[in-house]
C-alpha cells in the first residue's frame, strides 16, 4: 500500500490518479472526511502531517510512502513511519535545495526535510523540481475580471515543470528500487517568462491577453495578504535578488519515463476549463 500525502494537491492528485490507474493499492491522506473526490479505487484515510499521532490508521499495511516537505524534519513523523514498517520514502523538494541557503526560509525548510528523510534509516528517493506550471492558477481571478494579467518578476524565466510529470516520476520511483538513495532534479522542457505563459494560455483560450509587469513593491504589498513575511523574503531573495537560477532545461523526465517532459501548452490545454 502506497501513501499519498497531498493527495488533493496538485501533484499528490496526480499522482494518486495514476496510481491507481496502473492497479496499484493507493491510499490518500486527506485531513477531513468530506467527501473529496477521489479516483475509482482509492482509499482515503483522514490525518494531519502536522499531528504524527493522528496518522497511525493511516499507515496500517503502508509500505511506501510519497512525502510533501516541511514535515520530516519533525522526529514523530519518521518514527511513526518507522512504526508501521515503511520500506520507502519519495519526499517531494525543490531545485533549491542544492547550494541553497539555510538562512533563506524556504530552502530551509526543504534542506531539513531532505537531511531528516535522509537520516531516518529508511530507505529514501528525493524529487528536486522546479518551479510548477500549475502556480499559472495564481492568475484564475485576474483572468475571471479581465484580459490583463500582472505579475512579479518579469524577467525571470523558469524552466517549469508539469504536476503530471512529478507524478510520473514519482510514480516510477516508487515502482523501482533502482531509484532508492537517488535525487533527482526535474524541470519542464524550456524556460519561460511571465509574459511567454500569458501567450501560450490566451492561445489556447482564444483570448487576446496582455501581461503588465507587476514592480517589487506592488508585488510584496499583495504577498503580505496571504504570505509569511520570512517566504516573501525568500522569493525576492530567488527572483529579485538572483540567488535561484530556474532556467535549466534538464532531461529527467524524459530519462526516467521514456517520454518528453509536457510543454506549458500541454498544461494549459490540459486545465483551460479552469480559467474558463
Amino acid at each position: 500500500m502506497i501513501l499519498v500525502t497531498g493527495a488533493t494537491g496538485h501533484v499528490g492528485g496526480e499522482l494518486t490518479a495514476r496510481l491507481a490507474a496502473e492497479g496499484r493499492p493507493v491510499r490518500a491522506l486527506v485531513r477531513k472526511a468530506d467527501g473529496n473526490a477521489l479516483p475509482a479505487g482509492v482509499q482515503s484515510a483522514v490525518g494531519d502531517l502536522g499531528r504524527p499521532e493522528s496518522l497511525r490508521t493511516a499507515l496500517e499495511g503502508v509500505t511506501a510512502v510519497f512525502l510533501l516537505p516541511g514535515y520530516a524534519d519533525q522526529p514523530d513523523i519518521l518514527s511513526e513511519f518507522r512504526r508501521a514498517g515503511v520500506e520507502h520514502i519519495v519526499l517531494l523538494s525543490s531545485i533549491a535545495v542544492p547550494g541553497g541557503e539555510m538562512s533563506n526560509a524556504i530552502s530551509r525548510f526543504m534542506i531539513l526535510s531532505e537531511q531528516a528523510v535522509r537520516a531516518s534509516g529508511m530507505p529514501w528517493t528525493i524529487l528536486r523540481p522546479s518551479g510548477f506550471m500549475s502556480n499559472t492558477f495564481q492568475w484564475q481571478a485576474q483572468l475571471a475580471a479581465g484580459d490583463v494579467v500582472h505579475a512579479p518578476f518579469a524577467g525571470v524565466p523558469i524552466a517549469m515543470v508539469d504536476p503530471y510529470d512529478i507524478a510520473a516520476v514519482a510514480a516510477r520511483a516508487l515502482h523501482d528500487e533502482e531509484h532508492i538513495g537517488r535525487s533527482h532534479a526535474l524541470s519542464g522542457p524550456e524556460p519561460l517568462l511571465p509574459a511567454d505563459r500569458v501567450r501560450v494560455l490566451g492561445g489556447v483560450l482564444g483570448r487576446a491577453l496582455r501581461f503588465e509587469a507587476q514592480s517589487d513593491a506592488d508585488a510584496r504589498k499583495e504577498m503580505e495578504g496571504n504570505t509569511p513575511p520570512e517566504y516573501i523574503d525568500a522569493f525576492f531573495r530567488y527572483y529579485a535578488d538572483g540567488t535561484l537560477d530556474d532556467s535549466t532545461v534538464r532531461p529527467t523526465v524524459r530519462e526516467l519515463t521514456g517520454r518528453p517532459a509536457r510543454t506549458f501548452e500541454d498544461w494549459a490545454v490540459a486545465h483551460a476549463d479552469d480559467f474558463r
